[in-house]
C-alpha cells in the first residue's frame, strides 16, 4: 500500500508545530479525554438505567410559622 503523500505533508506540519517533544505529551493528553469521555459516556448510560424515575415532589401544606421568641 503506497503512502499518501498528503499523509506525509501533515506529519511534517505536525512536527514543525509541536516539535519531537510535545508529540508524546499532546498524544496522551488526547488519551486521556477519550478515556474520560468513554467513561462519562458509560455512566451516564449507567446511570439513566438504573436510577429510578423521578416524581415530582407533593406541595407541602400551609402550615402557620410559629411565633420566634427573641432570648435576652
Amino acid at each position: 500500500m503506497e503512502f499518501p503523500m498528503h499523509w506525509l505533508i501533515i506529519l511534517v506540519i505536525v512536527l514543525v508545530i509541536f516539535g519531537g517533544r510535545k508529540i508524546p505529551e499532546l498524544m496522551r493528553g488526547m488519551g486521556e479525554g477519550v478515556r474520560g469521555f468513554k467513561e462519562g459516556m458509560s455512566g451516564h448510560a449507567q446511570s439513566q438505567q438504573t436510577a429510578p424515575p423521578v416524581q415530582p415532589a407533593a406541595p407541602a401544606a400551609a402550615t402557620p410559622a410559629a411565633p420566634v421568641e427573641e432570648k435576652k
